[in-house]
């Protein structure tokens, strides 16, 4: 079943001269920065609210490889690519490279600032290497598009000897919004590659956009928590939601004209408590960077840290009493 797709407010911001596509989106953008391609450009354990319940930390690689060839709108992870593809063994390497470095973690995150199955970013002469690596994991997630889950998602669900997820970017079903993103997909073929990727036994995850670009404070919030449900009915067990941030080029020409504000860390609050109230699923608030969310600097951190409790406990939580609200 699909959830509820209707026409947007009228009162939403949208400039319906404004066409973003790849030229645009290229020539808008700063210099990418100095990678190499037989190393991850980061890596770290974080915990994180398993499928058990339990907490449980997850080993995150930031995988250095070819540059995803969807460029979408807000996408600033391009920053940390290749502009060829990577040789055959450098992924591997990289994993390798990692775990080494790393503190023992019973899940692990390959993300590679693309799609995982983009042929020119892992070879799929790596997969047995890398299936290899992550032997030890209970899980192993990567990120991909939903046009490219097919029979190499399968090829190497079958090289595991654990669990894949797999994380899609769904960003928003906003029927306007987001064939706007540059994104190449449609709601339709997001639900098909979920659906594909639960009756072949591979678990699914979706990252979801608040605020994307030519959306008011409260369209977002809307908009964020219509898409959690989407995801859910498309049999997703996971929604990761993102704050649309600014840093690619042509995020900040929307922001000076108007059609892009980040959105404030009390809508992040606002949206992680609708998640958790569905029990639909796990439902997680990403907070890298949140100070730039914070819209008052006395309450902000303790905003943060509710947060990360709520992502962890999977809970709701009181919320911060501040001097700040008397003005909102």
């Amino acid at each position: 079943m699909r959830s509820d797709t209707r026409e947007p407010p009228a009162k939403y911001i949208m400039d319906a001269h404004a066409v973003w596509d790849d030229m645009s989106i290229l020539a808008a953008r700063p210099p990418k920065n100095q990678v190499d391609p037989r190393r991850p450009y980061a890596y770290l354990v974080e915990p994180e609210c398993a499928a058990n319940g339990l907490v449980e930390d997850v080993a995150t690689i930031f995988l250095t490889n070819r540059e995803c060839p969807f460029r979408c709108l807000m996408c600033e992870l391009w920053k940390n690519t290749t502009n060829q593809r990577v040789p055959v063994d450098a992924i591997p390497s990289q994993i390798r490279f990692a775990l080494a470095r790393l503190r023992p973690a019973q899940h692990v995150k390959l993300y590679n600032s693309g799609n995982f199955f983009d042929r020119q970013a892992i070879p799929r002469g790596d997969y047995a290497a890398i299936a290899s690596c992550v032997a030890a994991f209970e899980t192993v997630i990567v990120e991909n598009h939903p046009k490219l889950c097919g029979d190499d998602c399968l090829a190497f669900r079958d090289l595991l000897s654990t669990q894949l997820e797999i994380a899609l970017g769904l960003e928003t079903i906003h029927p306007e919004v987001l064939p706007r993103l540059n994104k190449q997909m449609t709601t339709e073929s997001f639900q098909r590659a979920a659906e594909f990727l639960s009756d072949h036994n591979i678990a699914t995850r979706a990252f979801i956009l608040l605020r994307p670009p030519f959306l008011a404070e409260s369209e977002g919030i809307e908009w964020a928590v219509r898409s959690m449900k989407f995801a859910f009915d498309a049999g997703v067990r996971c929604c990761s939601i993102i704050p649309t941030r600014d840093g690619n080029g042509a995020m900040e020409q929307l922001r000076a004209a108007g059609a892009f504000t980040p959105p404030s860390i009390r809508s992040l609050e606002a949206v992680l408590a609708e998640g958790l109230a569905m029990r639909r699923g796990r439902v997680f608030v990403d907070l890298w960077d949140s100070e730039r969310f914070f819209d008052c600097q006395r309450c902000g951190p303790a905003r943060r840290d509710r947060l990360l409790q709520m992502n962890l406990t999977q809970k709701f939580l009181p919320a911060v009493a501040c001097e700040c609200e008397a003005g909102n």
